[in-house]
């Protein structure tokens, strides 16, 4: 079993500045070439003598790539163990590991996570490390990073389904209007489901509008990064605020047949600098 503890909760060496003058990087650093050489040689499991944990807290302009490049530590390794889900989640004190690898926590809590753990389900050590909270074990795979699917989820380039479970009853594109049956554009998926079922925000954003439309309803529009926007109408029911952050998890309405609708279901769309994009390239299904 890996055991990495401090003298005391959230007790780790601290790291003050990403430089070789500071002795407790060039510490850090010489650690971790150590490991690497153990993780990557003849021998992977005596990488175990080399485990250790330090604490950074990253300045303004530090992202977790630039960070990852400066400890010559995978970013995965970076956003496993300290929990993150996205690129652009990194804030406050962090930690570092000597050992480049994945971290599956206990009980995954996130989409990331999840996903994880649901592609690593032989192998691993058992490891427990305190950190400023309290205690966590983790599933670590020496030497492992994310892979293509995981690479790109964290990215944030992906857009989960808003429904866990659904039926795609309408393409994006050219169709026949429901109510007059001639040609016209669907600038989104209807996803057929039970009225008051739950619907979760696509990716983490901000909650930008909500409100009534003739057509669609009651709706919900939630801002992400890089101009993407996305819309969930048909509601029977909102319980997201503008204003409100929001994320994979987060429960923003209900679905509903408001507004021109033919029967329960969600209208779901994608928007990148206020153009509709089609959803169904762009999801991850759950």
């Amino acid at each position: 079993m890996y055991r990495a503890e401090a003298q005391e909760t959230g007790s780790f060496p601290v790291i003050q500045t990403l430089d070789l003058r500071d002795p407790v990087f060039k510490q850090y650093v010489e650690d971790v070439d150590l490991a690497r050489r153990a993780v990557f040689g003849q021998n992977p499991k005596t990488a175990a003598d080399y485990f250790r944990i330090y604490a950074y807290t990253p300045a303004g302009d530090e992202d977790i790539l630039r960070l990852s490049a400066r400890c010559n530590i995978p970013y995965a390794a970076l956003a496993t163990l300290n929990r993150i889900s996205h690129s652009d989640a990194l804030k406050g004190r962090i930690l570092l590991s000597s050992v480049p690898g994945i971290f599956i926590p206990e009980s995954p809590s996130n989409d990331l996570e999840r996903l994880i753990a649901g592609s690593r389900d032989t192998g691993g050590e058992i490891l427990t490390v305190r950190t400023e909270t309290g205690t966590e074990r983790f599933l670590f795979f020496p030497g492992a990073d994310f892979t293509p699917t995981e690479r790109t989820y964290f990215f944030n380039s992906a857009f989960r389904f808003p429904l866990r479970s659904y039926r795609i009853t309408s393409p994006f594109g050219i169709r026949p209007s429901p109510f007059t049956g001639k040609p016209q554009r669907h600038n989104g998926l209807d996803l057929a489901a039970p009225a008051g079922t739950d619907v979760y925000a696509a990716r983490e954003g901000t909650v930008a509008e909500s409100g009534s439309d003739p057509v669609y309803g009651l709706y919900v529009i939630v801002a992400h990064t890089d101009n993407w926007a996305s819309l969930y109408g048909h509601l029977s029911s909102v319980s997201a605020v503008p204003g409100a952050k929001v994320g994979r998890d987060t429960v923003i309405g209900k679905v509903g047949s408001t507004g021109q609708s033919t029967g329960p279901h969600l209208h779901f769309e994608l928007r990148k600098n206020g153009a509709a994009q089609d959803p169904s390239k762009l999801l991850f299904k759950n």
